[in-house]
């Protein structure tokens, strides 16, 4: 018995936990099922079972309460084509046969567990084979004429399996397999003892044909519902999209600011590509020439002409293709940080940086250039500027 309350403990935890996947707010009306079947049942032991049966029918009524549980209602009648009574010491095993037509009668109620359901999970529509577990008791009635005897009374159990197919695209029809035992309860229709006894059981073997009402869903089956979520998550959500809102806020602002900060500096850009070469400083010398001083400054660590300081290494070779005669004396600088030997290199990399451009991509002579290293410059108070190469143009 302890056994069987820890089953029955076991099923209905199941039961709970399938319940909160079905569809929220299903209507009473959702989710029957009416099932015609037929078959036959022979006595358990003690007959030869296809000799000795006998024709069964009935129909059932089912609610479906969740993808794996569902309740219902079944009458079955059995037809009397074959006797089951036997001699000693069997005699009470069954009552003396009816001339009745239909002799027996078992109604009562079922519940059934979904296993394909329950090892497999549901998924939202039913699958294209099921199987189900079939539990039922209810009221057993057998029919005799006045002439011959009293109609006797009892009370059954039932097992058995349902091992159904989902027919077409809407799956509104199942066909099954329906083998079950049942067992009469007060050995047989005596006022025995109630038991589980074989020598009072019978074997149905039976086929059955069932029809799913359309739900309000309108499907003919359950379908998932989404999880239901509570005050707190809709508040956590929110808070979240507020955050992820004022982020993309934040980097709207930085956007356009990047955008219009791209648009000055292009700005910026054209106007140094299409200002006229100039020299920046013209310088008295002691004899009444002239000495013109220009400047290309540099990024920290590098000795490549930048783009934008291109401006002003044209100015220098703009002015000597004017004045064949001019010569540039040119004194490459680096700013404080770094090692004396890593300033000595830049300084002197920086001054024939300039060198080169201006005898290779503007084809003033070498002969007319004058390049050298100075170390770390201090002409400027502030040190980036001090990356600089010198240009002074002797002018003749």
């Amino acid at each position: 018995m302890k056994k069987l309350f820890f089953v029955i403990a076991l099923v209905l935890s199941v039961c709970a936990a399938q319940a909160q996947v079905t569809v929220q707010g299903s209507k009473f009306t959702d989710n029957w099922s009416i099932t015609l079947k037929g078959g036959m049942v022979s006595p358990y032991q003690h007959f030869k079972f296809f000799p000795s049966a006998r024709g069964v029918m009935g129909v059932e009524l089912r609610k479906q309460i969740t993808t794996f549980w569902g309740l219902g209602v079944e009458g079955e009648w059995t037809v009397n084509t074959s006797s089951w009574q036997r001699a000693e010491p069997f005699e009470h095993l069954w009552t003396q046969k009816s001339a009745n037509v239909f002799d027996h009668q078992l109604v009562g109620a079922f519940t059934t567990f979904n296993l394909t359901n329950l090892l497999l999970r549901y998924k939202g529509e039913p699958r294209l084979f099921d199987v189900e577990a079939h539990l039922g008791a209810g009221w057993a009635h057998a029919y005799y004429p006045k002439s011959q005897q009293q109609d006797l009374n009892s009370w059954y159990t039932k097992a058995g399996l349902n091992i159904g197919v989902n027919l077409g695209e809407s799956k509104a029809w199942t066909i099954a397999l329906k083998p079950a035992v049942v067992w009469y309860m007060g050995k047989g229709y005596s006022r025995g003892t109630t038991a589980f006894n074989a020598n009072y059981a019978m074997v149905e073997l039976e086929a059955g044909l069932t029809y799913h009402f359309k739900n309000s869903n309108g499907k003919h089956y359950m379908t998932l519902c989404p999880k239901k979520y509570t005050q707190a998550d809709m508040d956590e959500v929110n808070a979240k999209v507020n955050a992820l809102r004022k982020d993309l806020d934040d980097c709207n602002t930085a956007l356009t600011a990047a955008v219009a900060r791209n648009a000055q500096l292009q700005s910026d850009l054209d106007d140094c590509l299409n200002k006229k070469p100039e020299v920046v400083e013209v310088v008295k010398t002691e004899k009444g020439g002239e000495s013109l001083v220009n400047n290309v400054y540099f990024n920290l660590g590098k000795s490549a002409v930048s783009r934008d300081q291109m401006p002003n290494v044209e100015r220098v070779a703009t002015y000597m293709k004017s004045h064949p005669k001019a010569t540039v004396d040119i004194k490459g600088y680096a700013s404080p940080e770094g090692s004396k030997e890593i300033n000595e290199r830049l300084a002197n990399e920086r001054a024939n940086a300039v060198k080169d451009l201006l005898v290779k991509k503007y084809k003033i002579a070498s002969s007319r250039i004058t390049a050298t290293g100075q170390g770390v410059g201090d002409f400027f108070s502030e040190p980036d500027w001090n990356r600089v190469s010198i240009c002074t143009i002797l002018a003749k």
